[in-house]
């Protein structure tokens, strides 16, 4: 299959790249530089020429403090692009696969959100990706929407100044022997190169739709930061923070874990315990294999 992958340079990019070409596949990974997802005329020229089989978008501007400062651009980005790279893909006959996030939701419902749960965005970001989810279903018939949540990987976070929660965690702690830490958020921390396998896995049905994909389970910052310590061995302390210690700027959902049922439903999720895919990321960065082994789908 021929493959472009739209966000190459980001975290979750690099690792679908290298999913899709462990996979055999022919990939094309093209950076914000090579491509500028807001303008029809870059979309149609780059990705027209390549003339791929699946378009992957892991494109967004995911910082919600810069959405909610500049919607214009978080628009832009999150919904026109897109729907550029969906009308573009229903011109050349291409599969496009976009991937959402989990702010679609207010977190309301304090349990895990179905894909036929109504979005409820609280913030610009949450909004301008609803928005983009439509884009992509309205634009082209074959597609795979997939909603995700909390993501780290070994590629930095360049819209989070390089650092995962991971990544931070592991620094702070080293480097002040404690942290302090929200309990009041309930997410699903999910790898990236395990949602790149599943987006491969997915890529050889015919399941078009929206999917949730997350890894399975939940957990508090607080508990994900306990648990990274806790597999790498490092004395360090995790404290509750306050309530008001770490005030948000934005409204974000308190609640926003994820139920990949849709996966299940089509006997195609493969993405296991949030503990077992840490354990697997914090085992793979600290060693020199190539990459992690595909895990089987359930």
């Amino acid at each position: 299959m021929r493959v472009v992958i739209v966000g190459g340079e980001g975290q979750l990019g690099k690792d679908v790249a290298r999913a899709f070409g462990h996979n055999g596949d022919e990939v094309f990974s093209l950076r914000h530089a090579d491509v500028e997802v807001s303008s029809i005329d870059s979309v149609s020229s780059v990705i027209g020429k390549l003339r791929p089989d699946l378009i992957v978008n892991s494109s967004a501007m995911h910082n919600v403090e810069y959405c909610e400062q500049d919607p214009k651009l978080a628009f832009a980005v999150n919904a026109t692009g897109p729907r550029n790279l969906g009308s573009v893909a229903n011109d050349i006959g291409a599969t496009l696969m976009h991937v959402s996030t989990d702010y679609v939701f207010d977190g309301m419902k304090r349990a895990p959100y179905v894909e036929d749960d109504a979005p409820r965005p609280l913030n610009t970001y949450g909004i301008s990706k609803v928005c983009g989810e439509y884009y992509a279903r309205s634009t082209v018939s074959r597609h795979y929407v997939l909603r995700t949540s909390g993501l780290y990987g070994l590629a930095p976070c360049r819209g989070k100044g390089g650092l995962n929660f991971v990544e931070l965690m592991l620094k702070l702690g080293s480097e002040r022997g404690k942290v302090r830490v929200v309990n009041t958020e309930e997410v699903t921390p999910t790898s990236t190169w395990e949602l790149a396998q599943q987006m491969v896995v997915l890529s050889r049905s015919d399941c078009y739709g929206l999917f949730h994909a997350t890894a399975e389970g939940s957990c508090t910052w607080y508990d994900f930061a306990q648990e990274i310590f806790a597999l790498v061995g490092l004395k360090a302390a995790v404290e509750v923070a306050g309530p008001n210690e770490f005030p948000a700027k934005v409204p974000r959902p308190t609640y926003s874990v994820l139920e990949n049922a849709a996966l299940k439903a089509h006997r195609l999720n493969c993405l296991r315990p949030w503990q077992d895919a840490l354990k697997n990321f914090l085992d793979y960065r600290n060693s020199s294999v190539s990459a992690p082994q595909m895990q089987a789908v359930s």
